[in-house]
Parts: structure tokens; C-alpha cells; sequence
């Protein structure tokens, strides 16, 4: 219907002269050869040579613009022209990654087990409409205009973007304290330390020691988790970041990640390991009764170096297809959001094109096998005992690494280094900025893995663990904080 009307319109174009008219939506005429939109009911239609059923079509394309639009541009919906003048008097208004924010903050209240990162993941594998979510809005719901400014996203989400916007919802909103973050929480850090060591694929007995470094810096305390937006701190703690920088911490304590400690300990560990092969069985002298076979297998000891030489293949594979996945990336959408109704005939005319060499290209290519999507899961990573491209070192042993001290176990290696001899001052509240050549080749490793596997930036981690390393040794740090370069100092 709107081709044959656009058809019987044959007086010429105003600026170009042509003879080639198209509709709009709400039953204007606009030139398809300059796009220039022309009002018939006013400019070149005389309403005494137009059926009755023409005429009403104008008078309902003339009431919606007038609900919506000032003449010559699209406005957009109600909800886009006052999020304009809003934003305009600096007023807090939705948008796709503050709606974002507000699902995390809802995930927190219900204290669910599913983190910050886990949901920006969930975001990247499309399980979690964010980037064009308007194609998901029934047909009557309309974007256009305006509405780009709220729906037009055009960019990953970012860690510490949507961290920041959860705090500016939660007190726009003046939210309550949240339920408490007790020990039996998932969002506790013990519990999440479990889950990391996991994916991490690291010794399950590190878990003892995350436990402690906890338990010493106080970051386990119910009103040190629990986000309260009424309180003077108005902050949330990043709970999966915070998890990750205790190992991190656990790991400088045990192989002090100096580039030299680590691979020391690490022949040490392979050694043992070739004397005490799997089938090799522990044999103990009892005391009269001569040599006894007790049937106990020995545990492996935990190689550093060849758990380095797994993570490095496993993570670079991973950041490989994860950076092929990005480059691949279509950001058009099905449903663009036009700025007007002449931004929508040009790129209706570019679409077409696109979708034609699209063909063209598959045509030539053969049709792709469809991917079985898999389930979404809070791990990345899949380590099987056994495997030996991907080996599993959970059940691996720390006995090398601990030594006895009267009733309890501590780490063989008694130095230390801090991250961050200097932090910024009072007001500035965050730690100096993250430069890798200030640091070991083994500690810029396990930063960047860990980092890349919580989607945030190396000196979010970096400043995490300085954090942590803060509250642990407060005295060290006091001493230390005047040096400019990191040095070892002994723990006591």
C-alpha cells in the first residue's frame, strides 16, 4: 500500500527535482534520490485530489510527530527526550549500564552465586541482553531518536564502570543495609577463595592458608562485607576481586615470586617427586616389629614450574579465542535506533548492501556448523586427574613449602616483598599506579591470568593485593612505605 501511494505521487522534488518519493512511518513523502523529507499535506499535496482514506493516513502521522517530535528531527520517545534534559541538569538517569549495575545489586541483596565478573562474562557470551536489548522489546515499544543515548551501546562493559554505578544506584535509591555476608555465604571470601584455587587449578591445601591471611587482615567481618549505602563508607567490597588478590598474596608468602624463590623450590619438588613416583609405596620403621608397608600412595609435591608451563598454555590459548571472538564481533543490530527518518533510509540502503555481500561471502565460504552453545557456569576452566595436556594439581602437596613451628605449620620461606611501597595521599585514597617492569616476571604472570579470568585491568588486581598486603603487615609496611623500590623484608 505505502509503495503505491508513494508511486501515485508524481509532483517533483523541491531540491533536486527528481520524480522518486518514498513513505515514512508517519506518512510523509521523502525523496529517495536526496532523502529530503517533504510535509504533503502542507508543501506540494492539495488535499482536494486525495481519496478520503489518504487523507486519514496523514492526519495520523501528523498526531504522532506531534506527540513526540519539534518539526525537522526525530526526538524520540518521552523517556529519551527527558533522559536528554536530564542528563543536562545532572540528574541521575537509567541507562544500560547502570540497569546493569542494578541486576548486580539485586544478585547481592539475594546474596546469590554469581559475581560482578561472572555476570559482565555472562554479558560477553550474549547469555545477557546488554548490548542491543531493544530487539528484544515488543513491537508497539518503539526506539528511536533520543533513545539512542540510552540503547546505543557500542562498548564491552566495563568492571570498575558498573562497580562505580552500583554505589550511585544503590544510594540514589537509598537502599537499606543489605542481608549480611556471613561465613556460610557464597560471597564470603573463604568460600570464594575455595572456587578460585579451583579454577585456578592451584593445591586444594592453600585454602588453610587463604583462610588465615583472612582471618589476620579482618576482611571476613560480617560489617566489612555487608554492604550498608546509609552508611559514612558508602562502598561495596569487590568480592571476587578480593578473593583473588588473598591468593595472590598466599602465593607471594609461600614462593615469594622474586623470579628466582619459586623455580628453586621448584627443583627441589620435582626431585622428590621423581623418588617418590605414583606406585611408590611410604614405608615406615616400627618398633619391633621390622619394616611394615602402612598402604598409603604419596601425595606429589607441587611443582611451580610445571604448573607455570600448564597456566601459560591453557591462558594463552583462552586469550586467543576470547580476542578472535571480540575481532569478530557484529555490532550492528537488526533493529538500528535512527537519529531521523532520513538517517533511516540511508542506512536501510547500506543494510541491504551489507546483507547481499554477506551472502555473497557465505555462498562462497559453505555454511559454517552451528556451535552447541554450552550452559552458562561460574568456571572457566575444566582440569581432569590424569589429563595430560591440562593435568590437575588439587590434590598436589605444600609438604616442601611448610615447616613445623611447635603445634602449627608455617611457610618455609620467611621473606616478602610489597607490592606498593607508596600510596597516594589521604584524599586520593588508592594505591601508586600498576608498572609492570617494576616487577618479577612470575608476579606479572599470575597478575595478568588472574585479572583476565575476572575480565578487569592488572592494576585493579595490583591494588587489590596492596590492599590486602596493607591490612597483613601494617608494621612492614610503616617501616617500608619511605622506599622507593620494593625490597625483601623478613616476616617474624
Amino acid at each position: 500500500m505505502d509503495l503505491e501511494q508513494a508511486k501515485s505521487f508524481t509532483d517533483r522534488c523541491s531540491q533536486c527535482a527528481a520524480v522518486s518519493w518514498g513513505l515514512t512511518d508517519e506518512g510523509k513523502y521523502y525523496c529517495t534520490s536526496c532523502h529530503n523529507v517533504t510535509d504533503r499535506s502542507e508543501e506540494v499535496v492539495s488535499t482536494a485530489v486525495i481519496p478520503n482514506t489518504k487523507i486519514n493516513s496523514i492526519s495520523r502521522g501528523l498526531r504522532k510527530r506531534s506527540r513526540h517530535e519539534a518539526p525537522d528531527v526525530c526526538s524520540g520517545s518521552v523517556d529519551g527526550v527527558e533522559y536528554s534534559e536530564w542528563k543536562e541538569k545532572g540528574v541521575l538517569k537509567m541507562t544500560v549500564p547502570r540497569t546493569l549495575a542494578l541486576c548486580s545489586l539485586s544478585l547481592l541483596w539475594q546474596r546469590e552465586t554469581i559475581t560482578l565478573s561472572d555476570l559482565l562474562r555472562f554479558v560477553e557470551e550474549d547469555r545477557i541482553p546488554y548490548r542491543n536489548a531493544f530487539q528484544l522489546f515488543p513491537e508497539e515499544m518503539k526506539v528511536y531518536g533520543r533513545d539512542k543515548g540510552i540503547f546505543a551501546i557500542e562498548s564491552w562493559p566495563d568492571y570498575e564502570d558498573i562497580y562505580k554505578n552500583m554505589i550511585e544506584v544503590a544510594i540514589f535509591l537509598d537502599l537499606p543495609r543489605f542481608p549480611d555476608i556471613t561465613e556460610d555465604c557464597y560471597l564470603h571470601p573463604n568460600i570464594l577463595c575455595m572456587k578460585y584455587l579451583l579454577e585456578f587449578n592451584l593445591p586444594d591445601e592453600m585454602h588453610s592458608l587463604t583462610c588465615q591471611v583472612v582471618r589476620m587482615t579482618g576482611i571476613g567481618e560480617v560489617d566489612f562485607l555487608t554492604f550498608d549505602p546509609i552508611a559514612k563508607k558508602k562502598r561495596t567490597v569487590k568480592y571476587d576481586v578480593q578473593a583473588v588478590a588473598v591468593i595472590v598474596v598466599v602465593l607471594k608468602l609461600l614462593f615469594l615470586l622474586d623470579d628466582k624463590l619459586e623455580w628453586s623450590y621448584s627443583g627441589l619438588a620435582e626431585t622428590y617427586n621423581e623418588e617418590h613416583k605414583e606406585g611408590t609405596w611410604i614405608l615406615r620403621q616400627s618398633n619391633s616389629k621390622g619394616v611394615v608397608n602402612d598402604g598409603l600412595k604419596d601425595k606429589p609435591q607441587f611443582v611451580f614450574r610445571k604448573w607455570y608451563q600448564v597456566m601459560k598454555k591453557t591462558f594463552d590459548e583462552k586469550r586467543r579465542q576470547w580476542e578472535e571472538a571480540r575481532a569478530k564481533y557484529y555490532w550492528k543490530t537488526k533493529r538500528p535506533i535512527y537519529r531521523s527518518h532520513i538517517d533511516k533510509s540511508v542506512a536501510y540502503k547500506r543494510r541491504e548492501m551489507v546483507k547481499n555481500l554477506q551472502k555473497q561471502f557465505s555462498a562462497l565460504l559453505g555454511t559454517t556448523p552451528v556451535v552447541e552453545k554450552k550452559a552458562p557456569s561460574s568456571f572457566q576452566f575444566s582440569w581432569t586427574e590424569g589429563d595430560t595436556d591440562s593435568p590437575c594439581f588439587h590434590g598436589h602437596s605444600l609438604q616442601g613449602l611448610l615447616i613445623t613451628k611447635g603445634q602449627s605449620l608455617i611457610t618455609k620461606n620467611s621473606l616478602y616483598w610489597l607490592s606498593t611501597q607508596k600510596f597516594c595521599k589521604s584524599y586520593c585514597k588508592h594505591v601508586t599506579t600498576y608498572e609492570e617492569s617494576n616487577f618479577s616476571l612470575s608476579y606479572q604472570f599470575i597478575l595478568n591470568i588472574f585479572s583476565f579470568l575476572l575480565r578487569i585491568k592488572t592494576s585493579v588486581l595490583h591494588e587489590e593485593v596492596s590492599l590486602i598486603e596493607k591490612k597483613l603487615f601494617e608494621k612492614k609496611y610503616s617501616e617500608s612505605k619511605k622506599r622507593s623500590r620494593p625490597k625483601k623484608v623478613r616476616r617474624h
